[in-house]
């Protein structure tokens, strides 16, 4: 019996794709460049599974043939809004992610991401790469303390909960979180955290503020000129979750007037593309989508992927079937 035919749309780790050319009859994208949309229509009629990235927009205008032979799609990587999901389950095709095994590397990211934008880490390598710095003196990139300092979370999930832990028990920080339910009282009561009904109190109240929730119709835009009006001028905002949850017209103009005080970025409204303005700006620490970016990590996401794929093609159900 042939082995089923799985495209990987990246190069993954090089110990996931082994793993899966033991299992399946495997293409890999041996130069590393993402595919086109045109390309990843007919993989969807050549091959048994699809097992695309973030950058791989698969809306619901590539499922409108009435058949495919592509039955699973195993994404690497938790988020899906890239995914037309319900389109794809029309036509009898699994959908599935790759939960719980990026949690701590995207807290950790977002940690660094506050941490640089209190401590003005991004303008200080860059002076000292450019040759600007000239010494020590009492008043340079003086930034603010961390410690014992307000962080509000607005999306209150395992990542926004694994950065808390790290925010409060590492750095003493007060937690305020916004989110559709409250937590548990015993995971409130370890964290000293507090929950905000309102976005609106939390963006008020906060020092730093973390946004952990996932990119739905419901969150596009949830950070916009409206509710940035709520953030204090001496407030940083940080995104590792979805480009889209924050309006980046909005954030630009706030930025530029000195509304808020800075903005620490991993990802960005229309990746790869990152406006101009926000470049430019020495308020601003901007990273290339790296809050998986661990060896431990991508390779727990690539062999995630592989046990949802073994679990569909053994007749079972995959365990992060969406």
């Amino acid at each position: 019996m042939s082995k089923p035919k799985v495209l990987l749309t990246r190069r993954w780790p090089e110990a996931v794709e082994k793993a899966m050319a033991s299992s399946f009859n495997v293409t890999l994208n041996k130069n590393d460049k993402a595919i086109t949309a045109a390309e990843l229509e007919q993989a969807l009629h050549d091959y048994d599974a699809i097992c695309p990235s973030v950058t791989n927009s698969m809306p619901e205008s590539m499922f409108k043939a009435e058949s495919f032979k592509t039955r699973i799609i195993g994404n690497y990587g938790v988020g899906y809004n890239h995914l037309a999901v319900d389109a794809a389950k029309s036509r009898g095709i699994i959908v599935t992610n790759t939960p719980d095994v990026l949690t701590d590397a995207t807290a950790d990211l977002a940690m660094t991401l506050l941490l640089m934008l209190a401590r003005r880490a991004g303008e200080g390598e860059r002076q000292v790469r450019a040759g600007k710095w000239d010494g020590w003196y009492p008043t340079h990139l003086m930034g603010t303390q961390v410690t014992g300092k307000t962080l509000g979370i607005v999306g209150m999930g395992r990542i926004g909960q694994a950065m808390a832990e790290k925010a409060h028990f590492g750095f003493g920080m007060r937690i305020l979180y916004h989110n559709r339910k409250a937590i548990p009282e015993s995971k409130e009561r370890e964290l000293q955290a507090e929950y905000c009904t309102e976005l609106t109190w939390l963006l008020s109240k906060a020092d730093f503020v973390a946004v952990h929730c996932p990119s739905s119709p419901l969150t596009r835009h949830m950070i916009n000129e409206k509710t940035l009006a709520y953030m204090r001028p001496n407030a940083y905002l940080i995104n590792t979750s979805r480009g889209d949850v924050v309006d980046e017209k909005a954030l630009i103009k706030f930025l530029s007037k000195g509304l808020i005080a800075g903005a620490g970025l991993d990802v960005y409204e229309h990746e790869p593309v990152v406006p101009e303005e926000l470049v430019a700006m020495d308020n601003v620490v901007l990273l290339p989508h790296l809050g998986s970016a661990t060896e431990e990590t991508r390779v727990a996401m690539g062999m995630r992927v592989l046990g949802n794929l073994n679990a569909f093609f053994n007749g079972e159900e995959p365990p992060d079937m969406l």
